[in-house]
């Protein structure tokens, strides 16, 4: 008996090149790199405290951050309390936002709050995050 050679062809390659595929993706690594923002913000540190009551507000108001040392920010300046009353007629604000550190003094947002009232300001807000 008389068996026949059966002969196989492959077709294709038996292994996969990669090289490409990590080519691409370094490029793409690179770009993404080279696109995102690396500028880091300045900014007043501040810790807000939480409550469980928070609202979100999307208005445009006059904001004032109150740091744990009792220094009074407006516009990322620091101010004292007679020359945030003297900005504050300048622009006729309606409406104030307070972000106060959770370890500032009452005294400090009681002084801003106060001020607020002086001016007439009726619609006076209070930084908090919520919590679950």
């Amino acid at each position: 008996m008389k068996f026949r050679k059966r002969l196989r062809i492959e077709s294709g390659l038996k292994e996969m090149d990669i090289a490409p595929l990590i080519d691409c993706l370094f490029l793409l690594l690179i770009f993404f790199m080279l696109t995102s923002n690396f500028i880091v913000m300045p900014g007043i540190n501040v810790k807000l405290p939480k409550a469980v009551t928070s609202d979100a507000i999307n208005a445009n108001i006059v904001t004032i951050v109150i740091t744990s040392e009792d220094i009074i920010y407006s516009e990322g300046k620091p101010v004292s309390l007679k020359d945030i009353e003297k900005y504050m007629r300048g622009l006729k604000v309606e409406s104030v936002f307070i972000k106060a550190d959770k370890d500032a003094s009452i005294g400090a947002v009681v002084g801003v709050w106060d001020v607020c009232k002086k001016l007439g300001i009726e619609k006076i807000g209070i930084a908090t995050t919520y919590e679950d």
